[in-house]
């Protein structure tokens, strides 16, 4: 790839690189009867074929001899000039005021680099966003995101089940900025109107939620927050952020639905392969610069090598493990629902699902139908007088013995995981604040990836015949 050919860093502009397209390309683009430039997924083209394929042109980098896109492995970018080097710095001094409005110059990874914007076009078709933001991680994702749009003296309200670090962000380090956070149960009811105070600035929840899979119906949400919005100026408008990660854009896309900002552990089913570290949102063009600038100070970036990965490999694959995944995880739900060993299953596929009405409605694949996902939580039979032993034993039986499953916590891999949430991934939640937010002690979460299901239920009736 010559240096001239990528976005910014020392190359001509974009009117430019477009006059420099092979006639093979013209010709394939007036066979086409319009630009590929400006493919719409969805329209001129299915968004699973798009997920691997992504824009045909991209003022990203311009790869016209490549099938798989470039990875760029530079932490800096050769300029022309000082004046080039300013106007780039520009940019990112006060990117508020900048706006993005042109493409921004190469100068240094932690500012923008091609292979991770790649990544973020498409993702944003992915989610239905006007914009997306990788971050080193999804914990990066979150802080990035919500420090960009709040300030001290606002108060956050939050659906009271969350993500164990999510928990500790909002407990342990919101106080000391000045952000307050108010924990409600947007499960039992929806609208959270008669919690909204002056200062409510964001509405925060995940769907389904981790550990425990309840299901927030997100369109409720949306309605109470934009009618309350319509009584407020746009300075002290509420913004929802809904972490799609057990979900992923393969199962459900909260923006279709109203939802403002969309955050992701891409380390999950995005990547899917279990060998990269990442996060993302996605929302408005409007937030753009506010979280830019988030990421930017904060140091949080996804590294190019990362972002090639899951751009290369995880994303592409998405659609197809998701719907393999879900087959199985069917198949083993049902196993667990029917086990003396067990007393509770909870997979929005199976029809003893509580909130199967709201999954239902909301959880639906890049075809319009219903796509559960790949996590069961389930609990193994009691022993309430010593909370967790059965459950113990059963995971350490696993961990030990079993061949297709590993005592792993993360989710969404080609490999199936088992973790118990309550002295693991949520162990920062006070035993009190979990049982209130539905975290048995007992309880197991299952992340199901793509071995044959009779080689998983194998491994489940072996460990469960142990307690």
């Amino acid at each position: 790839m010559a240096p001239g050919k990528k976005k910014g860093g020392t190359g001509g502009s974009s009117a430019g690189r477009r006059k420099g397209r092979s006639p093979s390309r013209k010709k394939a683009e007036r066979k086409l009867g319009r630009s590929l430039h400006h493919i719409v997924p969805g329209e001129d083209v299915s968004i699973r074929s798009f997920l691997i394929h992504g824009k045909f042109r991209t003022e990203a980098w311009d790869f016209s001899h490549h099938v798989v896109p470039p990875i760029s492995s530079t932490s800096t970018y050769r300029l022309d000039s000082a004046e080039r080097g300013a106007m780039g710095f520009y940019d990112f001094a006060d990117p508020l005021k900048s706006k993005f409005e042109k493409s921004p110059i190469f100068i240094y990874e932690r500012l923008d680099e091609p292979t991770r914007s790649m990544l973020e076009e498409d993702l944003a078709t992915a989610e239905g966003g006007e914009m997306a933001l990788c971050f080193s991680s999804g914990m990066g994702a979150i802080a990035s995101t919500l420090l960009a749009v709040l300030q001290t003296g606002d108060e956050v309200i939050a659906h009271k089940t969350l993500y164990g670090c999510t928990f500790s962000l909002l407990n342990n380090w919101f106080p000391r900025w000045g952000i307050s956070v108010k924990y409600v149960d947007l499960v039992k009811d929806p609208d959270p109107t008669p919690h909204f105070g002056p200062r409510t600035r964001i509405v925060y929840f995940e769907t389904p939620v981790n550990p425990n899979l309840e299901i927030v119906d997100i369109a409720a949400v949306v309605k109470a927050v934009k009618e309350e919005n319509k009584k407020r100026r746009s300075k002290g408008k509420i913004r929802t952020v809904v972490d799609n990660t057990f979900a992923s854009p393969a199962c459900q896309r909260p923006i279709e639905l109203g939802v403002d900002l969309v955050v992701h552990s891409l380390t999950k089913s995005i990547s899917g392969f279990g060998t990269e570290l990442g996060g993302a949102v996605v929302g408005p063009k409007n937030l753009e610069s506010d979280i830019i600038l988030a990421r930017k100070d904060l140091g949080t970036p996804l590294s190019s090598k990362s972002a090639w990965s899951i751009l290369v490999y995880g994303l592409p694959t998405l659609d197809l493990r998701m719907r393999r995944a879900e087959k199985t995880a069917m198949q083993v739900a049902r196993f667990l629902e029917d086990h003396p060993k067990v007393e509770k299953v909870y997979y929005p596929g199976l029809p003893s699902f509580p909130w199967k009405k709201t999954a239902r409605a909301q959880m639906r694949g890049f075809d319009g139908k219903f796509a559960p996902g790949s996590v069961i939580y389930f609990t193994t039979v009691g022993y309430r007088k010593r909370p967790g032993e059965a459950s113990c034993k059963f995971v350490n039986t696993i961990a030990s013995e079993a061949y297709a499953i590993t005592l792993a916590v993360s989710l969404g891999q080609i490999r199936t995981l088992i973790e118990k949430p309550g002295s693991m991934t949520h162990a920062v939640v006070p035993p009190e604040v979990q049982e209130a937010g539905g975290i048995d002690p007992e309880g197991i979460r299952l992340a199901i990836g793509l071995e044959e299901p009779e080689d998983l239920i194998r491994d489940l009736d072996r460990a469960l015949s142990k307690i």
